[in-house]
C-alpha cells in the first residue's frame, strides 16, 4: 500500500504504483507514472509525460520532466523516461525531449545523480552511470554504461561519451570520448584508459592490457587515424572490448574525437 503525505499534490491522471512513498509537499503532474516501491522524500516536482522506474529514490527539490531549455521546442508532447533503482539527489533537474531529438529523454537503470546534476533534453544515459555534484550535460548527449561524470563537468550538446569513461571534475567535454578512457582538463583531453573503473567492473588484466594496446595504437601509431583504426580492427577482431572502441569511432556523428595530450602522454592514467 502506498503512503502519500496529505500535503502532497497529485493531479488527476497520474499513475502511482504499489508501495510508493510520497513525502510532504511533492507535486506530481497528470501525465506522470511512478513505479512500484519508489520513494519521493519531500518537495519533489515531477511534470510532463514522465515515467519513473521501480525502486527509484528522489530527494528534496529535484525537478523532473520540465520543459526543454531549447528555442526549438514548440510545446510538443514529449517525454522523460527514468529507469529502475536510480538514486536522484537534491536539486537534480531533467528535461523532457524535443520532436527534433526523437521526443524522449532516457535515463537507464541503477544511476546515481548527486546534488545539482542536470540532464538536458533528448539525452540518452546508460545504466550504472554516476553524475557527481553539479555535473551537467547539454541536449542530445549520449553516455554509455558504467561511466562516471566528475563534479562540475560540462558536456557540449550532441557529444557521445562511451562506456566506462571517467570524466574528471571541472572538465569541459566538447568532442566524443571513446570507451574505456579518462578525460580531464578545462578543454578535456584524454590522459589514458580508465584502469580503476575497468578493474571495478571485473575486467581481467589481459582485457585491460588489450584495451591499453588498442588505445596506444589508435592515437599514437603511424599513419592517419583511419588507417590506425583499420589496423586495430584487424589485429583485435576477436576482442569484443576493442571492437566496441572501433565501432564507436566508426559511428561518429557531428562531433570529432577527443584526443590525448601529446606532450608526455603515457596513456595509462589511473585517475
Amino acid at each position: 500500500m502506498s503512503s502519500i503525505d496529505p500535503t502532497a499534490r497529485i493531479e488527476k491522471g497520474a499513475q502511482i504504483g504499489k508501495n510508493v512513498a510520497i513525502g510532504p509537499y511533492c507535486v506530481i503532474g497528470p501525465k506522470v507514472s511512478i513505479g512500484d516501491d519508489c520513494k519521493l522524500l519531500a518537495h519533489v516536482h515531477i511534470a510532463g509525460r514522465t515515467t519513473i522506474g521501480a525502486r527509484t529514490s528522489i530527494s528534496p527539490f529535484a525537478s523532473l520532466g520540465t520543459l526543454p531549455q531549447s528555442v526549438h521546442y514548440k510545446g510538443e508532447d514529449t517525454a522523460l523516461r527514468i529507469g529502475e533503482d536510480c538514486d536522484i539527489r537534491e536539486h537534480v533537474t531533467m528535461n523532457i525531449g524535443t520532436a527534433g531529438g526523437g521526443g524522449e529523454t532516457v535515463v537507464g537503470n541503477k544511476c546515481l545523480f548527486m546534488v545539482g546534476a542536470h540532464v538536458a533534453h533528448d539525452c540518452k544515459i546508460g545504466d550504472n552511470v554516476t553524475f557527481a555534484n553539479n555535473a551537467t550535460v547539454g541536449g542530445h548527449v549520449e553516455i554509455g554504461n558504467h561511466t562516471f561524470m566528475g563534479g562540475l563537468c560540462g558536456v557540449h550538446q550532441f557529444v557521445r561519451i562511451g562506456e566506462s569513461v571517467i570524466v574528471g571534475g571541472v572538465t569541459g567535454v566538447a568532442f566524443d570520448v571513446i570507451p574505456f578512457t579518462a578525460i580531464i582538463g578545462d578543454r578535456g583531453t584524454l590522459v589514458g584508459i580508465n584502469r580503476v573503473g575497468l578493474k571495478r567492473r571485473g575486467f581481467t588484466p589481459a582485457q585491460i592490457q588489450s584495451i591499453y594496446k588498442a588505445y596506444r595504437a589508435i592515437f599514437f601509431g603511424p599513419g592517419k587515424i583511419e588507417q590506425r583504426v583499420a589496423a586495430v580492427a584487424e589485429q583485435f577482431a576477436a576482442d569484443e572490448n576493442v571492437m566496441r572502441m572501433v565501432e564507436f569511432i566508426r559511428s561518429m556523428k557531428s562531433r570529432r574525437l577527443t584526443l590525448p595530450r601529446r606532450a608526455g602522454a603515457r596513456g595509462d592514467s589511473d585517475d
